[in-house]
């Protein structure tokens, strides 16, 4: 049989929690509810919806494979050029493209120890070589980051906030970094959860990228427009880099219907003020339950927070698991003390303090 290529075949893979029906089934429980994933739990915009429906009626046809209209109407919305921008079946697809144009086996690219656990499957992908930086503070330390770049290393991977710490960069380290790393080394910068970020001191990477030539911002509607079941991220940089990257984007990778939902949801601003205030409430509240529980947790500028059990977390998860509610064990980034827990509606939020009342102290 044939044997896959070395790369791939030594990769660990990402590996999805399972569908909360068949938790459900095998749990023999109804009405669980899943704060596990980082998704909106306000949904997705009724414009976006309503776009979406809509849209259904012509999928015998293939989408605009370049996303023009979208494009069109996000580079005004981000006041940059059409030319910048890329669009990817989700943030992860952009990711796995920039690696596929600007790594190559022997090649290195820097990251974070608690970065998102992507980085290092699309690094390992291509054959060029995960160099990790320690994160002591669960933040990217950048001064750190830059020691490790030899001349070997073509790209440099920065979640702001990160994904699952929930920490940031702030604007001066990140300014300092960028002002001192080369131009011949692809600085990604990924920005799933910015929206999200009330922070004055959080750095907008859109406004250093004509200081700095080699940056590749990437974004995401799954998050704060809650489309992410029709996956659909971008990517915003140099027409040049963003050029090289369409020659490694396959054909057609975002639907028409996660367009149209794009483009409508682009409008309804006020679907994403409330579900930044859903957001803020949601936080305070389980910051100042989790303080009464005495378990720590990590700041975070996100819509989820990582607590730290300090003990093997799976007891408590699968206890939680039993109660009906579905949180993120996070062990496959190394946090092996520790559980993510995404903010949910108040009613979900109430209910996974409950449990966790009932279920801590066991």
């Amino acid at each position: 049989m044939i044997k896959p290529n070395p790369f791939v075949r030594d990769l660990i893979p990402y590996i999805p929690g399972k569908p909360v029906e068949e938790l459900e089934r095998e749990l023999g429980i109804t009405g669980a509810i899943k704060i596990a994933s980082n998704e909106n739990p306000v949904g997705p915009s009724p414009l976006a919806l309503k776009a979406a429906g809509k849209a259904l009626g012509n999928i015998h046809r293939y989408p605009d494979g370049d996303a023009f209209y979208l494009k069109h109407k996000l580079a005004r919305v981000l006041n940059t050029a059409p030319e910048r921008l890329i669009f990817g079946n989700g943030s992860n697809d952009v990711l796995d493209i920039a690696a596929r144009a600007f790594l190559s086996p022997g090649d290195e690219a820097v990251m974070g120890e608690f970065a998102f656990i992507v980085y290092p499957i699309v690094t390992q992908a291509v054959g060029a070589k995960a160099v990790i930086s320690p994160m002591p503070d669960y933040k990217h330390n950048l001064r750190d980051m830059y020691s490790r770049i030899t001349p070997r290393t073509r790209v440099v991977f920065i979640a702001n906030p990160n994904n699952p710490t929930g920490t940031m960069v702030k604007r001066e380290e990140m300014e300092w970094f960028l002002a001192n790393v080369g131009g011949d080394v692809l600085v990604v910068i990924d920005e799933a959860y910015f929206e999200y970020v009330e922070d004055p001191d959080y750095p907008d990477t859109l406004l250093y990228q004509n200081r700095h030539k080699s940056i590749l911002t990437v974004r995401t509607f799954s998050k704060i427009y809650g489309l992410a079941g029709l996956r659909l991220g971008y990517g915003v940089s140099d027409p040049e880099l963003i050029s090289a990257m369409q020659r490694a984007r396959h054909p057609f990778n975002t639907s028409s219907v996660a367009q149209e939902a794009a483009l409508a949801a682009l409008d309804d601003h006020e679907h994403v003020k409330r579900s930044r205030d859903v957001n803020r409430e949601g936080l305070r509240y389980l910051r100042d339950q989790l303080g009464k529980l005495r378990i720590n947790h990590t700041p975070t500028y996100t819509n989820f927070i990582l607590i730290d059990l300090e003990k093997d977390p799976m007891p408590l998860y699968n206890a939680l698991l039993r109660e009906g509610v579905i949180v993120r064990p996070v062990g496959g980034y190394g946090l092996k003390t520790h559980l993510r827990v995404t903010v949910g509606l108040p009613e979900e939020n109430e209910r996974f303090v409950k449990a966790m009342n009932k279920v801590a102290g066991k």
